[in-house]
């Protein structure tokens, strides 16, 4: 058995036919391609719950649009601003 458990998502999600065309959806593989990332990190994104996903016949596929305008988030401690001296 494997080690790592991908984390669903408790929410059911439910899609309409719109969002189930063939050209919206994209693979771990082609998501990383698109963002200039290793799939390992479109891996860890999803795990974090960050992109929309499908999964059909074992294969997890992410939404175009979501991927492509996705903005990373800013971790760690907020930087202090600086006090210019005049």
């Amino acid at each position: 058995m494997s080690k790592h458990k991908r984390k669903q998502l408790d929410i059911p999600t439910t899609f309409s036919k719109k969002d189930l065309a063939a050209d919206k959806w994209v693979s771990q593989s082609e998501a990383a391609r698109i963002r200039g990332v290793t799939p390992q990190a479109i891996e860890n994104l999803m795990k974090k719950g960050r992109f929309r996903t499908l999964s059909i016949g074992g294969r997890v596929l992410l939404d175009r649009r979501e991927v492509e305008n996705y903005k990373p988030k800013r971790t760690g401690r907020p930087r202090k601003r600086s006090h210019s001296t005049g």
